[in-house]
C-alpha cells in the first residue's frame, strides 16, 4: 500500500504544507528517484495532484505535492500569486525532497500541469538538479496565457488596468484585487471546471491582485527552455485547448533542445484530468521519467 505522509518545509521563511508519497514496495534503507509535482492556477494540492502522485508512487517514485505560499494550507501573504515566487517554492520543494533519506538526490524529476505546465520547464531550465521534466497543458509565455483568450479591445483594457494599478501601488501603497473566477478567466470551460472544484474545495476561492496579471505578462519560460538540454523535456498538449493553446507548447517544444518529446491528445484543457486521458497522461509521464531517472 502506498504510504502518504503529511510534511512541511520552508520557502523563503514561509511554512509550506505538503504530502509525501512512498511506493508500496518501499523498504527502509532504499533510495528511490523523486518527483516534485507542481499545481496550476490557484490550485490546492488535494485537487488532482494527489491522483498523479499516487500513480507516480505506484511506479516507484517518491512523490511530493505541496501548496504554493499563500494558498491552501501554506503560510505566506494570502492569495499572492507571483510566478517567479512560485518558482522559488518549487525549487525549495526540490531542496527538501533531495534531503530526504528515501530519495536519491541524483535522480530528481519535475512534473507540472496548466500554470504548473509552464513552471516545470522554467524550473528545469534554471535548476540542473532536475534530470527530467514533464509539463502538460501549459503555455510558453504569460502574455499568450492572458491575452490569447481576449479580443483587441479586451487586451487594451487589461493592460490599461494593469498600468493603473501599478501607479496605485506605488503612489498609494496598495493596489486592487480581482476575483479570478468571476472576471479574471475569460473562458467558459474554466468557469465550469472551477465552479465544480469550489464545491469540493471551497478554500480555492480567492481574490488576486492586479500585480498577478502584471507579473504573469512578464513571465516567459520560452526564453529559457533551451537550457534544459541535454536533460529530458516532455510536453503533453491538448489539441482543442482554448485556455493554454497547442500553439504555445509547439513554440516551447521548437525552442527546446534534445532530448524532447511533444504529445498531443485530441481533447480540451480539463479533459486530461479524468478517465482515459488522466491514465494516458500519467502513464506517459512515468515512461519519460523511467528513461532518465532509472
Amino acid at each position: 500500500m502506498i504510504q502518504k505522509r503529511p510534511v512541511n518545509f520552508y520557502s523563503e521563511g514561509y511554512r509550506i504544507a505538503a504530502d509525501l508519497f512512498l511506493p508500496s514496495d518501499f523498504e527502509t534503507g532504499q533510495k528511490r528517484p523523486g518527483v516534485v509535482l507542481c499545481h496550476g492556477f490557484t490550485g490546492v494540492r488535494q485537487l488532482m495532484l494527489e491522483d498523479y502522485a499516487q500513480v507516480f508512487a505506484e511506479a516507484g517514485y517518491v512523490s511530493l505535492i505541496f501548496d504554493y505560499r499563500g494558498f491552501g494550507d501554506s503560510e505566506g501573504p494570502k492569495w499572492r500569486l507571483i510566478p517567479l515566487e512560485q518558482i522559488d517554492d518549487i525549487r525549495n520543494a526540490i531542496t527538501w525532497l533531495e534531503a530526504q533519506p528515501e530519495v536519491d538526490p541524483q535522480k530528481l524529476g519535475l512534473w507540472g500541469t496548466s500554470f504548473g505546465g509552464a513552471h516545470a520547464p522554467y524550473v528545469a531550465a534554471v535548476d540542473a538538479r532536475v534530470k527530467a521534466a514533464v509539463g502538460q497543458v501549459g503555455f510558453e509565455d504569460g502574455a499568450s496565457f492572458l491575452l490569447g483568450v481576449r479580443g483587441a479591445a479586451e487586451r487594451a483594457e487589461l493592460i490599461r488596468q494593469i498600468e493603473e494599478d501599478r501607479r496605485m501601488r506605488v503612489l498609494e501603497g496598495k493596489g486592487r484585487t480581482i476575483d479570478p473566477f468571476e472576471r479574471g478567466l475569460q473562458n467558459q470551460h474554466s468557469r465550469e471546471f472551477l465552479s465544480k472544484a469550489l464545491q469540493s474545495f471551497p478554500q480555492m476561492r480567492c481574490l488576486l491582485s492586479w500585480e498577478t496579471w502584471e507579473k504573469t505578462l512578464e513571465y516567459r519560460p520560452i526564453e529559457l527552455v533551451d537550457r534544459i538540454a541535454p536533460r529530458g523535456l516532455m510536453l503533453i498538449a491538448a489539441r482543442d485547448d482554448n485556455i493554454c493553446s497547442l500553439k504555445g507548447y509547439e513554440k516551447l517544444y521548437e525552442a527546446a533542445g534534445q532530448p524532447k518529446k511533444l504529445m498531443v491528445f485530441p481533447i480540451t484543457h480539463y479533459e486530461i484530468y479524468a478517465g482515459r486521458w488522466f491514465k494516458e497522461s500519467a502513464d506517459q509521464a512515468v515512461q519519460w521519467f523511467d528513461l532518465f531517472l532509472r
